[in-house]
């Protein structure tokens, strides 16, 4: 199985500037090799196109943690029952679980701090524009 952990610091930078919705970033992950981390980009940003790609291209547990960041129950299993430790931990921190955080800063993990960091934001923001009724499309 696939992991965080087995990208360079650099790919990691770059992929938190994706995650903040810069498509130069996720041009540059697409393009050099990276194509899981641009499609989890874009799925944690809510492309189901890109969760698609990533179940369908070898990459299910990257799928399985966009869910599980989003809080769905079968994800969080999953990551669980396979034991995904770290991308189980990964989406709890970016739920903002205390201990999962902390977890990271006492096994001196902290480049993926920021990271964490921008995706809670972007649950954040997709949270706030999901009970904008001015965002609402009408039926």
């Amino acid at each position: 199985m696939h992991s965080l952990l087995d990208y360079d610091a650099k790919i990691l930078l770059a992929w938190n500037e994706s995650l903040k919705g810069d498509r130069r970033f996720t041009d540059f992950l697409l393009h050099n090799g990276f194509p899981e981390l641009a499609a989890l980009s874009r799925a944690i940003l809510s492309d189901v196109d890109a969760l698609k790609w990533l179940m369908d291209n070898g990459y299910p547990e990257f799928a399985i943690l966009s869910d599980a960041i989003d809080d769905e129950d079968e994800a969080i299993a999953w990551l669980e029952k396979y034991h995904c430790d770290f991308l189980s931990k990964f989406a709890a921190a970016c739920r903002r679980d205390d201990d999962a955080i902390k977890w990271f800063v006492d096994n001196e993990l902290h480049g993926f701090v920021p990271i964490i960091q921008t995706i809670h934001n972007e649950l954040l923001h997709q949270s706030w524009d999901s009970s904008d009724i001015h965002r609402r499309r009408m039926s």
